[in-house]
């Protein structure tokens, strides 16, 4: 007798087609994957690695990288590890959740364009998305059985595992994470176990350790990283307004917005995040209407998974003046969660019969209809990425025309992603990636090749640079300065 495909194996396999079919083939690095890659990449020198990030994507990516400088090989084989990752991440949740609202949980995750656009990215917001939702169903899990039983150690091994690769991704953001486990385990008897506690901790340590070691050794420790963290960032504080307007105009691309001044989107292609709150909000109502006694795995797999997306997505919509879409993945794939436990409840609503199939229909109306929005604004959004990644390229092979070869160095605007596909080091005398000075680059010059990029829209050009020669660097609007 033939079997069918798992449901959430479906859901993995078609985002892994996605992601082939429309954001890997003919897509070239990005400016932060640059920075990424070039730790780990035996063939470039390293980029200047600023404070807010963590070094987790570039652990992932470098046995890889190792192997081959191949962009397709990269993104084939993070398209194939996301999918992955998706599959086991969600299917932490099937005793909590059952077999039919997982998939349509990691479906209405998996169906956003900027989740299938970030699968075979080298960056970490995609990676911390899936951690989250595996961390909060293993910490639910971890309460073990009603009788009073403690989780077996496989649970709490998973929970101490996806906090330690969350935080090795992005150390700040596991700690919104876990903030709401650790409120979880202070205030609710069933939670309050030491071992429980143990693992979370234990992951946070094991995830960090590398972070905050670096902290001390280039930054002069951890409250000096996040000051430095803040500076990069323009300030963190109370945004309160901003972050949120910012949000909202980026929903849709670009996918940095610093700063937002675009329009916000069109309502049809808005409709669904700006429906998203109330939607979590009718999980949540009805989730605390079940009987506590009957009910109490199923409302904490409703309440929880929504208190840690609001803790995620906090700083980046409260402390931030600017905002990208992939910062709030996190939140999106938890809020998946509560949002397919209300969609699977609604039918079952009314009673069998005409009105519920109608009901059900329009469910699924509405869902492909969404779908239909995110697969167009996907085109759109991979387009961009990929036209200015192909500036990158065309500004390295212009570069290398112009005699530039290892040892190099390239400075000026965008010097971090052209220098890496060049083969060259970056350097930075202002900005966000400041690590050196003019002085510096000029006594650079005289012992190694080097190109000043400029873009006439910034209309600066350091002064040891004024009497080098211009060229034009064709498929791009910006002029390489050489000795």
């Amino acid at each position: 007798m033939r079997r069918s495909v798992p449901p959430l194996a479906a859901v993995a396999a078609a985002y892994a087609v996605l992601q082939l079919c429309y954001a890997v083939a003919h897509m070239d690095l990005g400016w932060d994957e640059s920075v990424y890659l070039s730790q780990v990449d035996p063939r470039a020198p390293a980029a200047y690695f600023s404070a807010p990030r963590s070094r987790g994507i570039s652990f992932l990516a470098a046995p890889v990288v190792a192997l081959t400088p191949s962009t397709t090989a990269l993104r084939v084989t993070l398209a194939l590890l996301s999918a992955a990752a998706l599959y086991g991440a969600f299917a932490v949740w099937r005793p909590l959740l059952g077999r039919g609202r997982t998939p349509l949980a990691a479906a209405l995750f998996a169906g956003l364009w900027i989740t299938v656009l970030s699968g075979p990215e080298v960056m970490p917001n995609l990676w911390i998305a899936l951690a989250a939702v595996a961390a909060t169903g293993f910490f639910l899990r971890a309460r073990g059985g009603a009788d009073g039983r403690s989780a077996d150690g496989r649970t709490l091994a998973g929970l101490a595992a996806t906090l330690a690769a969350a935080a090795l991704l992005r150390a700040p953001d596991a700690v919104w994470l876990a903030l709401p486990l650790l409120a979880t385990c202070a205030t609710v008897r069933a939670w309050r176990r030491p071992r429980v506690v143990a693992a979370v901790l234990g992951g946070l340590v094991a995830g960090g350790a590398q972070w905050a070691v670096e902290a001390y050794v280039r930054f002069g420790g951890i409250a000096q990283r996040l000051a430095d963290s803040s500076d990069t960032e323009g300030g963190m504080g109370a945004h309160l307004g901003a972050g949120l307007t910012a949000a909202r105009r980026s929903l849709n691309g670009p996918q940095l917005c610093r700063p937002c001044r675009i329009a916000n989107p069109s309502v049809t292609h808005s409709l669904w995040w700006l429906l998203l709150p109330v939607l979590v909000a009718a999980a949540c109502a009805l989730a605390l209407r079940r009987d506590p006694r009957a009910g109490r795995d199923a409302r904490a797999a409703v309440l929880l998974p929504v208190a840690c997306a609001l803790s995620l997505a906090a700083p980046y919509l409260l402390l931030l003046d600017y905002s990208a879409p992939r910062f709030l993945l996190p939140a999106y794939a938890l809020l998946a969660l509560p949002v397919a436990d209300l969609a699977a409840r609604t039918p079952a609503a009314f009673r069998a019969g005409p009105r519920r199939w109608a009901v059900a229909a329009a469910l699924c109306a509405v869902l492909a209809a969404h779908f239909s929005v995110q697969l167009k604004e996907l085109r759109v959004n991979t387009a961009d990425a990929r036209d200015t990644a192909v500036r990158y390229r065309r500004a390295a092979e212009g570069l290398r025309r112009l005699g530039l070869s290892a040892p190099c160095t390239v400075t000026g605007p965008r010097a971090q992603p052209v220098a890496y596909a060049a083969g060259c080091a970056s350097a930075q005398t202002m900005g966000n990636n400041r690590s050196t000075t003019e002085a510096a680059l000029a006594r650079t010059a005289r012992r190694m090749p080097m190109a000043v990029l400029y873009d006439p829209a910034d209309a600066y050009l350091p002064p040891y640079a004024r009497t080098w020669r211009p060229h034009e660097l064709p498929g791009t609007d910006w002029i390489a300065y050489v000795p």
